[in-house]
């Protein structure tokens, strides 16, 4: 499956650095295989929606067309708050 970011993550992509930006790319490359790999669980009552632990930063994503779309990538305390899961 290929990997996709939308408006928002990609923002939050462009503003991390070394070496959270590089953990956080081979996390997303990890997802990409089939079956996804690394520390995946979906998230409570959100059909199709998941989280990657990456240290203390969060990857939200969630399959949307056969493809995984990636919607946020924050610190833990900030990544679960109201409206970042969508």
């Amino acid at each position: 499956m290929d990997a996709y970011l939308n408006g928002k993550a990609e923002k939050q992509y462009e503003r991390l650095n070394e070496p959270i930006l590089s953990r956080i790319t081979e996390a997303i490359d990890k997802l990409e295989k089939e079956p996804p790999e690394g520390d995946i669980v979906p998230i409570a009552g959100k059909h199709q929606h998941f989280r990657t632990r990456v240290g203390n930063y969060r990857i939200l994503w969630r399959i949307k067309d056969n493809a995984i779309l990636v919607t946020n990538i924050e610190p833990r305390g900030q990544a679960y708050k109201k409206g970042n899961i969508q």
